[in-house]
């Protein structure tokens, strides 16, 4: 394949690949015209051309296309821009045409992905694709197993459920056959290796013993207390707090792990709590850790979290181990060359800098996060969002198994969509049911042009991180700026980010009140938002968000500390309102104008501030 230009793969902020658009899409509208006509043509047409000549039916044509339009007005005046370059909020941007074309394709269809009946085509592509995203996430191909889910949500919720499931499992199993585990008390049963409860699952399957398993298993229900706990950092997503509830675990059962201050998972906090736990002979259901986290773009240190759960395995103690990468997980396609291999770290400095992927002076990626990134594949599952780094519509959240047998614990099956040893059924082993087929063929037709590593994802995902970088840089580089009312302001970042994503607020020069720093970064936000009307008319669009004692403890601290806020202050108000950009745009890095574009940014802001 020869080499590719990513400005060819989206439609472009000012719309510049429309003709091609336009084309293809009338394509394939024309082809499922075609389709339409072409099934059995000796049937009878339908609707008649008189009919169609009608008063009303033409009275109705009518009203649809004034409900379209009104529509279409409504969506301009009101959709937030992700396509453009002045957006630079939430973890939205352009979205690449062959997913949004393989997407309108598969709409017209309307496959159904719950059932193979209902979705021939989508659902062999739907686990094609999970297939192709655990072999990114590093997993053997012969062994892995994913899907499509609505978002990483829903993808999170299936980890916790598999996690519950396989705590559990062993005991339903010592039910129904009470000589299986020979002498193991509940403690040893509880700790379980992962491989160990799959293998003990193949021998009763074998024995034709699962359904049996699987009922006792559901009749009894899982008791939460007996589970033990959830552990997950402070700088988690809230999906985590909503699964503890809808499944029953409880929010006592979850345990916020301390994160440092650049944000990641506090690995010393992480294996003082397992001691603690394991002491009081309180079991672990999972941990969970983070590759992209949604306010500050921190990697956990994964290969630190392996090592501790190596180490706790020789002692006996073993737990489900789930990432979630809902944003971050594309990203690792710029660890992976063309033979779908890792790429060794100094080989990989030299290869970004020099095809001129990331810039040779940026720093990027720490040795913290390529090993993080490397260490992934010794995860139980993880969660990925094509809708996210991999520029696909929604919705397309993903998840990804290592082992595919944990589906043994999962099955249910309805009469419609029951098909034993089926290798395209999807309906009893996922969370939702009805599902869109197109998402799947969009993710499918999208990764067929686009490699799953550094020649295809990986290059438009550097692109993003090379100009978040230089945003950061600039930013860092800053001087006090004089606003019209003669004050002066300062401006500094959060932490350095470890994908694309810039947290940093503003102060006045000599100001000590938090409450009065925060109002100043709230105005802002006010007028980089919806919050201050139509956002037609903005000149930058961002987001915001709100880093409170009650979640990160005193770590955000030292931020305010460098916008001269003194510790009284952070101790008073315990929270601080910080502006929010993630920088995924592939059209911002490597270009002639990209320094004016962060000096007109910056510009843009000092005039918020003076007015």
């Amino acid at each position: 394949m020869s080499e590719q230009n990513t400005n060819a793969l989206f439609l472009g902020p000012k719309s510049e690949n429309h003709q091609f658009f336009r084309e293809t899409l009338n394509m394939l509208m024309d082809e499922h015209i075609y389709w339409r006509r072409d099934f059995h043509p000796d049937d009878k047409a339908c609707i008649s051309h008189k009919e169609q000549r009608t008063e009303d039916f033409c009275a109705t044509m009518d009203n649809i296309q004034e409900a379209l339009y009104d529509l279409s007005n409504k969506l301009k005046n009101s959709s937030m821009p992700w396509f453009s370059t002045r957006y630079l909020g939430h973890m939205n941007t352009d979205v690449l045409m062959p997913g949004v074309l393989g997407y309108l394709a598969g709409i017209l269809y309307n496959p159904n992905n719950c059932a193979y009946e209902g979705s021939p085509a989508t659902t062999g592509m739907e686990l094609e694709v999970g297939i192709q995203l655990g072999t990114m996430m590093g997993y053997d191909p012969e062994k892995t197993w994913g899907h499509i889910t609505s978002g990483g949500t829903v993808a999170n919720y299936e980890a916790l459920w598999y996690a519950r499931n396989l705590e559990n499992i062993p005991f339903a199993i010592k039910s129904v056959i009470p000589t299986f585990f020979g002498e193991c008390d509940d403690w040893q049963l509880l700790n379980l290796s992962i491989e160990e409860t799959i293998d003990a699952l193949d021998v009763v399957k074998k024995e034709g013993l699962l359904t049996e398993v699987l009922k006792d298993l559901r009749y009894t229900g899982c008791d939460s207390d007996k589970m033990g706990k959830l552990l997950i950092p402070q700088s988690r997503h809230y999906s985590w707090d909503k699964a503890v509830d809808i499944f029953g675990i409880g929010s006592k059962n979850l345990i916020q792990i301390k994160v440092t201050e650049n944000y990641r998972m506090d690995i010393d906090h992480l294996k003082e709590t397992i001691d603690r736990l394991i002491e009081s002979k309180t079991p672990i259901l999972a941990v969970v850790a983070v590759v992209g986290t949604t306010e500050e773009g921190a990697v956990d240190d994964i290969h630190k979290i392996i090592e501790i759960k190596e180490m706790y395995k020789k002692q006996g103690v073993n737990f489900y181990f789930h990432i979630d990468a809902a944003y971050g997980g594309y990203a690792r396609t710029i660890f992976i060359d063309e033979q779908n291999k890792f790429i060794d770290y100094n080989k990989l400095k030299t290869r970004l800098s020099k095809e001129n992927f990331i810039n040779k002076s940026t720093k990027w990626p720490n040795r913290d996060v390529y090993e993080a990134f490397k260490a992934m594949p010794h995860a139980d599952s993880i969660t990925i969002d094509c809708h996210k780094m991999g520029y696909i519509p929604y919705p397309a959240g993903a998840i990804a198994l290592k082992d595919k047998r944990i589906l043994d614990i999962l099955a249910y099956n309805a009469p419609y969509v029951e098909g034993k040893n089926d290798p395209l059924l999807l309906g009893p082993y996922i969370m939702e049911g009805s599902k869109a087929g197109a998402a799947a063929g969009a993710v499918w037709v999208t990764h067929r042009i686009i490699p799953l590593n550094i020649t295809g994802y990986g290059k438009i995902v550097a692109r993003s991180i090379e100009a978040a970088d230089c945003f950061n840089d600039r930013i860092i580089k800053m001087e006090p700026f004089v606003a019209a009312n003669g004050k002066k302001y300062i401006v500094a970042p959060l932490t350095m980010s470890d994908i694309n994503i810039v947290v940093f607020a503003f102060n006045e020069v000599g100001n000590v009140n938090l409450d009065k720093m925060n109002d100043i970064n709230e105005k802002i936000y006010n007028r980089c938002s919806y919050v201050s009307g139509p956002v037609y008319y903005k000149r930058f669009i961002t987001s915001k968000t709100i880093l409170t004692t009650e979640e990160y403890g005193d770590i955000p601290y030292s931020f305010v500390d460098d916008l001269n806020i003194p510790r009284k202050e952070w101790d008073r108000v315990q929270k601080v309102f910080v502006l929010r950009a993630c920088i995924m745009s592939p059209f911002l890095a490597n270009n002639t104008s990209f320094k004016e574009y962060w000096d007109r940014f910056i510009k843009i802001m000092q005039e918020i501030i003076d007015e």
